[in-house]
């Protein structure tokens, strides 16, 4: 299933001095495949969509950031909504 995450955290706490934003997400997480992300560097905020099995690769992808950002996560769909 096909997730947009966003993640934003405080200019305070900003990862920008500490590794950047590749500080923030695991790449390793199991059960989750990165398929894009992008970011608003002023806003601090980073969108991601990825594809996970679970709300448990979900968490371990976003485990880093924990201490740092929010993340909001919404399924998502590349199937356009048909009204029948």
């Amino acid at each position: 299933m096909l997730f947009m995450i966003t993640q934003a955290h405080a200019p305070e706490s900003c990862p920008i001095e500490a590794g950047g934003s590749s500080d923030l997400y695991n790449p390793k997480a199991k059960g989750v495949k990165l398929q894009a992300m992008y970011g608003a560097y002023a806003q601090h905020t980073i969108w991601y969509v990825v594809e996970a099995d679970s709300v448990e690769a979900i968490q371990e992808f976003l485990t880093p950031g924990f201490l740092r950002c929010t993340s909001t996560v919404t399924p998502i769909s590349s199937v356009p909504m048909v009204k029948k």
